[in-house]
């Protein structure tokens, strides 16, 4: 799989051994009952909802659910009917900080707005939990304190940057820093950068 990718965009090779680090927290997060967290401003706020979306549900596979899923869920539901579970999916727990918009605006009007991230992280972070912080630049100061209150918990910190890193980068335990400094060319290997660790998370838990 990881081959595809630098087959598609050669220009990530020097990124490839963060990549391999990045998949591998991600299904550790997830064989250990973890979630994982993300956190980003504008293109990389809507990035954040994307990449929800390709672990709450299918993304390159069906994951229909498997009968002993059905039985238990039967046995405590008896209401449920085959025709629901079987359009049900497997999911991979994922959440969208800037998603959470009363959360957010409220902490941004009543304490302070470079913690909207960090304070997200505080509630609901856990040990053992990935918080994937995304900023072209690395300097995103919300982004960036959300990622100081992420270690200070125990989370693995998986930034996202561009060829500088910015302060994210000396923080991050992991620091995918693809090749570009523009924004927009940055959010654009941003993307098969976070479908490949999609598509690999997903391969290791789903069959179908």
């Amino acid at each position: 799989m990881l081959n595809k990718l630098l087959n598609r965009y050669p220009q990530l090779a020097k990124c490839q051994d963060e990549l391999k680090k990045a998949a591998a927290a991600m299904i550790d997060c997830y064989k250990n009952g973890g979630k994982i967290l993300l956190c980003g401003n504008g293109g990389s706020c809507a990035d954040c909802d994307h990449i929800v979306g390709e672990l709450m549900k299918g993304f390159l596979k069906k994951r229909p659910l498997s009968t002993e899923q059905k039985a238990q869920m039967t046995n405590l539901s008896p209401l449920l009917d085959e025709e629901t579970l079987s359009k049900l999916q497997g999911g991979l727990p994922a959440i969208s900080l800037p998603s959470l918009t009363a959360l957010n605006s409220a902490f941004c009007n009543d304490v302070d707005p470079e913690l909207i991230y960090a304070q997200s992280v505080m509630a609901m972070g856990k040990t053992g939990d990935v918080l994937i912080a995304m900023s072209t630049s690395g300097n995103a100061k919300n982004v960036f304190a959300a990622a100081k209150v992420a270690k200070s918990l125990g989370l693995t910190v998986i930034g996202l940057t561009g060829k500088g890193g910015g302060k994210l980068s000396e923080i991050a335990d992991i620091c995918i820093r693809v090749p570009e400094t523009e924004t927009f060319k940055v959010q654009e290997l941003h993307l098969p950068v976070y479908h490949y660790l999609c598509a690999a998370t997903e391969e290791e838990f789903f069959t179908n």
